[in-house]
């Protein structure tokens, strides 16, 4: 027999803390999310979209080919490793590279090919689900974070490429921050066109940062390299008024993209959804296409988005599969729950009876007790028949309960119970067949 002494089982709390960047979601707080995900699911369903859940970790070649090698996100952010295990696709060397997702729509989009989804007839999905980047973190930013998100994907003429669906997917989400009493939110709009529009406008950008580049933070010099157009994601205030200066991709559109953008822009005037033209805003992964978009609320503070997302017209083709266009965006959980304000109100289960075990062999009768108010949607919890009166009334008042119900032998046997109301303090004897009546009035 091995002896362990005091000292080896001591708990140092400082070596069991959750990792940086990283924090656990506890009651009640879940509770907010929980009303969250519950409204977002609902939303999803009248619009006819469908939950897909893909692998949280994929090939790294996936996100290389589909959000772009020299973006912030593969370059710097990826949680990547070499799999060791045999049997993998590489089976001469048994390793290949795998990536926690950073985000979902390559995954998506990678599951629409293998399955084969438009032979379903399937083509509006939506997610949630933890993402992971190596980023420094902050507030309402975390290394994991959770994302509420929905893609619209298919070969045409199947509807996906029409600005229709654009205008359709940017009024469900005013309907979703509307229905979760989320105000003063700000849509902000841009086309950032096709690729030919792009490549135009990449060799006229890279010419006006020439003069400039030396004078912009680390990364923007970086980015005036690789991906010019990421400059315009830089939050660096000293960049500003340089990057201000800069030609905007809205005057290289090419007329298809120009049209479709004003039929955007149209349907979302007739059903009603208050937009604000950004020619600044451009997303920050390379399959993006036309329309991009983001949602901000002023309660976040400088880092104000909500969620973003656009059209990625070519994705489906540069990971290997049909042409299939689409449009999608992701929503940052925890962001959005810190939109609600503390005073959201939940759908949350309040205890509605704890029930109180007397002496013993009085838990076998309390548990019956127990599974007859459940059956009728009741939230129960059940002490232990050891504790005594008082402790069993502490412990009931400690976890929110409306009532304390006490079941010792002289309510079995009289079937008489005593209910005692914890915020009054009455309490009352009821018979066993009017239990359910009176805790549920």
């Amino acid at each position: 027999m091995i002896e362990v002494s005091r000292e080896e089982i001591t708990i140092d709390v400082e070596t069991i803390k959750a990792v940086k960047g990283t924090r656990d979601l506890l009651p009640p707080e879940t509770e907010r999310w929980n009303l969250v995900e519950s409204v977002t699911r609902e939303v999803f369903r009248t619009y006819n979209f469908q939950e897909i859940r893909t692998p949280i970790f994929e090939k790294t070649e996936l996100f290389a080919r589909g959000v772009g090698a020299d973006t912030d996100i593969v370059a710097k952010e990826m949680y990547t490793w070499e799999d060791q295990s045999r049997g993998g696709d590489n089976v001469a060397a048994g390793r290949q590279s795998l990536t926690l997702r950073p985000e979902n729509t390559a995954g998506v989009v990678r599951a629409y090919i293998e399955h084969r989804l438009w032979e379903r007839g399937l083509n509006k999905f939506y997610y949630i689900g933890p993402q992971f980047r190596r980023e420094r973190p902050q507030k309402g930013r975390y290394r994991q974070f959770f994302q509420i998100g929905a893609e619209v994907i298919g070969p045409p003429p199947s509807g996906s490429e029409s600005p229709a669906r654009d205008a359709e997917l940017l009024e469900l989400l005013a309907s979703l921050l509307d229905r979760l009493g989320i105000q003063q939110w700000r849509l902000e709009l841009n086309s950032i066109g096709c690729p030919a529009d792009r490549a135009r406008y990449d060799q006229v950008l890279r010419q006006a940062l020439q003069p400039v580049a030396a004078n912009l933070c680390a990364d923007c010099q970086r980015r005036a390299q690789t991906n010019p157009l990421r400059v315009f994601d830089c939050k660096v205030p000293a960049d500003q008024a340089i990057i201000e200066t800069l030609p905007r991709i809205s005057q290289f559109l090419d007329e298809p993209c120009r049209k479709h953008f004003d039929e955007v822009r149209e349907i979302l005037a007739s059903v009603g959804v208050p937009y604000t033209l950004n020619d600044r805003l451009v997303r920050g992964l390379d399959y993006y296409t036309r329309t991009a978009f983001e949602f901000t609320h002023g309660a976040l503070g400088a880092q104000n988005a909500i969620l973003g997302g656009g059209r990625y017209d070519g994705l489906s083709e540069a990971l290997g599969g049909p042409q299939a266009p689409g449009i999608g965006f992701a929503i940052g959980e925890d962001r959005l729950v810190m939109s609600l304000g503390q005073s959201a109100a939940t759908d949350g289960a309040k205890l509605d009876v704890y029930i109180a075990p007397l002496g013993t062999g009085m838990n076998k009768e309390a548990a019956r007790l127990a599974r007859e108010l459940r059956r009728h949607n009741l939230v129960v919890e059940v002490g232990e028949e050891s504790f005594r009166l008082k402790k069993s009334l502490e412990t009931a008042s400690k976890q929110g309960a409306r009532y304390a119900l006490i079941a010792g032998e002289n309510e079995l046997s009289t079937g008489v119970f005593a209910l005692k109301k914890l915020a009054s303090g009455e309490q009352r004897s009821v018979s066993r067949d009017r239990l359910l009546a009176e805790i549920q009035g």
